[in-house]
């Protein structure tokens, strides 16, 4: 059985939750992070949806690539796949990403990208939609803002300035109007 390389983009960057045997910052061409999923689940319900990310065709994105051990392969597969496709907004796929540590090397590596054509795909909205929704919204993980303030703090903290994000991270910090 062959090792698996899993890409995380927003929280599976910084709380993966399967053993991994080495991670590297990593960027995928073709896609970028985008707040364009209605959340029913985690950060929001039916009646009150919040906003998470997705990888939304088009663009890049900087993320971190994380290396499964073979042995590790068939967990980490059944959490992510019980984590990641709660409603099946996501279509799970293998995409050339390149390792940013120097090392030129590209792989592939298994990825959560949008389906657009999900009832959940929210496309792009408004930052002042993006904020009422984010604002009112809470789930079984928590408030929406909390989940966009604290990606956008670990994205910095990794390097990865999203100028999109930040501005609604901003907005939502200060508790002020979007523009």
């Amino acid at each position: 059985m062959a090792e698996l390389w899993v890409f995380g983009y927003g929280s599976l960057m910084w709380r993966p939750g399967f053993e991994f045997s080495a991670q590297a910052p990593a960027a995928l061409i073709g896609a970028h992070r985008s707040l364009c999923i209605y959340s029913f689940h985690h950060r929001g319900t039916q009646e009150n949806p919040g906003l998470v990310l997705g990888l939304d065709e088009g663009g890049a994105c900087r993320g971190v690539a994380f290396r499964v051990a073979p042995d590790k392969r068939d967990a980490t597969l059944a959490y992510l796949r019980e984590r990641e496709q709660v409603t099946d907004v996501y279509v799970e796929t293998m995409r050339p990403v390149s390792l940013l540590d120097g090392s030129g090397r590209e792989l592939e590596a298994l990825c959560y990208v949008v389906d657009r054509g999900h009832p959940q795909y929210a496309g792009q909205l408004s930052m002042e939609r993006q904020a009422r929704l984010v604002r009112s919204a809470v789930g079984r993980s928590g408030t929406n803002i909390d989940y966009v303030l604290n990606t956008v703090r670990h994205l910095e903290e990794e390097g990865i300035h999203d100028p999109l994000l930040a501005a609604l991270a901003t907005r939502l910090a200060e508790g002020g109007q979007v523009p």
